[in-house]
């Protein structure tokens, strides 16, 4: 009886082990799915800032029409 018992515990801390060790797969995957996220918005907040910037030094953007028509 404790013998099946004792089975009983190991086997489901070794299910326990596998789901922790792939939970913790996800999290990294998440992880690193969010740092790569934050570039790309960082990196289009600059684009814009940018776009902005050369707006308002009189530049004209790519897809304005010049002021003559």
């Amino acid at each position: 009886m404790i013998e099946e018992r004792l089975e009983n515990i190991e086997t489901k801390l070794s299910f326990q082990e596998d789901l922790v060790e792939e939970l913790n797969k996800t999290v990294y995957q998440q992880q690193q799915k969010i740092e790569r996220l934050e570039a790309m918005c960082q990196s289009l907040a600059q684009h814009v800032q940018s776009l902005s910037a050369a707006r308002n030094d009189g530049g004209m953007l790519a897809n304005e029409r010049p002021p003559h028509y």
